[in-house]
C-alpha cells in the first residue's frame, strides 16, 4: 500500500513540474500580432485556455491512477 501510495505522489508531483515546464516553456514566448491593443489580451486568453485545458487533462490522469491505486488495494 505504502509503495502505490509514494508512486502516485510521484506522478502527482512529476505532472505538476511537468506541466510548469510546458507552460514556462512554451507558451511563455507566445504573441500575437495584428490586433493592435487587443493582441496582449488574445494572447493572455489562450494562454490561460490552454492552461485550464492542461489542469483538467492533469486532474483527470491522477484521477485515473488514483481509482486504479485504491481498486488494486480494494481487491488485495
Amino acid at each position: 500500500m505504502k509503495s502505490d501510495l509514494f508512486g502516485f505522489l510521484f506522478a502527482m508531483w512529476i505532472l505538476i513540474l511537468l506541466g510548469g515546464g510546458i507552460l514556462v516553456t512554451i507558451l511563455g514566448p507566445i504573441s500575437i500580432t495584428g490586433y493592435g491593443e487587443f493582441s496582449l489580451f488574445i494572447a493572455s486568453i489562450i494562454k490561460a485556455i490552454v492552461a485550464i485545458v492542461l489542469v483538467v487533462v492533469w486532474i483527470l490522469i491522477l484521477s485515473k491512477l488514483k481509482n486504479w491505486i485504491f481498486k488494486k488495494e480494494i481487491k488485495s
